[in-house]
């Protein structure tokens, strides 16, 4: 019997010399992933998001019916970590282009894997 594996793109990216403040609020690091899958055509599902507390960083995630985003910050280094996992119709690359403008990094390193 086999399987159906649907193909699906992930791309990770990091984003360096992104300014410490951007990278410290909960609420606005979870309404950035929002409109970072609205921007791609995903639909979110569910999301959880933690800060580490004053100054510190935030994790979280996003999960989509398409699969997930996530984001990793450490303000004091000026880094944020992201993944975008889409499959079917939605367009990470349009998701990854909306938190680079809100982030305004000094760099993005992005790599492809293809999945499925």
């Amino acid at each position: 019997m086999s399987a159906f594996l649907p193909r699906g793109r992930h791309l990770l990216a990091d984003f360096h010399g992104v300014a410490a403040d951007r990278l410290v609020d909960v609420a606005a690091i979870e309404t950035l992933l929002r409109a970072a899958a609205d921007a791609a055509g995903a639909t979110p599902v569910a999301g959880h998001f933690h800060p580490f507390g004053p100054g510190l960083g935030v994790t979280g995630v996003l999960l989509l019916q398409e699969s997930h985003l996530s984001i990793h910050t450490w303000p004091e280094h000026g880094f944020a970590a992201v993944d975008v996992f889409m499959c079917g119709g939605a367009r990470p690359e349009k998701a990854v282009e909306a938190i680079a403008g809100a982030l305004a990094a000094r760099s993005v390193e992005l790599r492809e894997i293809a999945r499925g």
